[in-house]
């Protein structure tokens, strides 16, 4: 691995404890104006400060973030269906010539194993690997878990491992029971998709059990800018990732963050 390869991973992951909180704002690629995304640079600015990373498209990219932003960009660059066709279908949307001209710290796309459109998938992730590689450029393979696919350590594992097996430098999938073991098989740094909007305790308690049993940190979008303190949250999920806070104590940073906004508003 070169110079220009260490140093991008290193930007996404930090060397001072080998943790990430990542912030996922791609979903509209497939949802379109996802709630809680309506007006990308309205929801970002104010996150920003707390990512040590943030997840998105080109298009967001270039109308949404500041160029002054000091924060490393994860490029989503596959896509090419939306939530009215066979999501799987997907295929690489951007060139490495575009990613450079971002100044991208990785790029990302999904793989769909055990999907209809499986190899397309898993082909389109070794094609981006050998692009990543010409230029120092690593990948984040995003295991997408279609309607009928349990997630669980088996199916996990399966993918993860063959993510990385093709060449992926990073992984990026769920939780689940066993995780311990989905972990042990996979060579690579795996982040947590924080998934669907679920109650801030409960994303907490996800966090926190990711990272205790092996994650390097989560790639979390809902859970924070659909939550009534986004601010609140994000700082209560980093504290759990970098400063190995118990859920309780991050929960009461999301609670002040919660109140002092209230106290505002009124």
């Amino acid at each position: 691995m070169d110079w220009g390869m260490k140093n991008r991973l290193a930007r996404i992951i930090k060397p001072e404890d080998g943790r990430t909180v990542m912030l996922a704002v791609d979903h509209g690629y497939f949802l379109g104006p996802t709630s809680g995304l309506e007006q990308p640079r309205k929801t970002i600015e104010p996150l920003i400060p707390y990512a040590d990373s943030i997840m998105l498209t080109r298009g967001v990219l270039r109308t949404s973030v500041d160029p002054g932003a000091n924060v490393p960009v994860v490029l989503r660059v596959s896509g090419g269906t939306s939530i009215l066709k066979e999501l799987s279908n997907e295929d690489i949307t951007v060139s490495i010539d575009d990613a450079i001209r971002l100044n991208v710290s990785a790029m990302a796309l999904s793989i769909f194993v055990g999907s209809e459109f499986e190899k397309q998938t898993l082909v389109s992730l070794a094609k981006l690997v050998d692009e990543g590689e010409k230029h120092g450029i690593p990948v984040l393979a995003v295991t997408a878990v279609g309607k009928d696919m349990a997630r669980d350590a088996r199916y996990l594992g399966l993918s993860c491992r063959i993510a990385a097996e093709l060449g992926a430098h990073i992984v990026k999938t769920y939780y689940c029971d066993g995780f311990e073991e989905v972990i042990e098989s996979c060579p690579i740094p795996v982040i947590i998709a924080g998934g669907k909007k679920t109650p801030e305790i409960e994303a907490l308690e996800l966090a926190f059990n990711a990272v205790r049993t092996g994650a390097v940190g989560v790639d979390m979008g809902r859970n924070i800018f659909q939550s009534d303190s986004p601010v609140g949250m994000i700082r209560a999920v980093r504290a759990i990732v970098h400063e190995k806070a118990s859920v309780a104590d991050a929960y009461k940073i999301y609670e002040s963050a919660k109140g002092a906004k209230a106290r505002k508003a009124g």
